[in-house]
């Protein structure tokens, strides 16, 4: 397959899909739920919390982390999670200037 046209677009919109792929799983958007409620958590809380396997909450915690919406700390064998705050108010803001555009239709003739 061909490589993709990223260099097409520019650097927010590269950054908004990125962050979209990101939320693009809902066990992803249940991680982050999760940490939204409870502000922080080990990692053995999610296995509880989803029931998913310890692997697959690892892989999911990863996609997060590496795109930056969370961050992590290590204390001892376990490593707790919580929301960036930065980074989550960057992706917020870039979400709202997306949707924010948007002028109800029935304002004026669409299709």
């Amino acid at each position: 397959m061909g490589v993709t046209k990223s260099d097409l677009f520019t650097e927010a919109q590269n950054e908004l899909a990125l962050a979209a792929k990101a939320l693009a799983h809902p066990a992803r958007v249940a991680i982050i739920e999760f940490l939204l409620k409870s502000d922080s958590c080990i990692n053995g809380d999610l296995v509880t919390e989803l029931g998913l396997a310890q692997a697959t909450i690892s892989q999911h915690l990863r996609e997060l982390k590496d795109i930056g919406i969370i961050q992590g700390t290590i204390e001892g064998t376990r490593v707790s999670y919580c929301i960036n705050p930065e980074r989550w108010a960057v992706i917020q803001k870039q979400f709202n200037k997306i949707f924010n555009q948007f002028e109800d239709p029935s304002s004026k003739d669409c299709c």
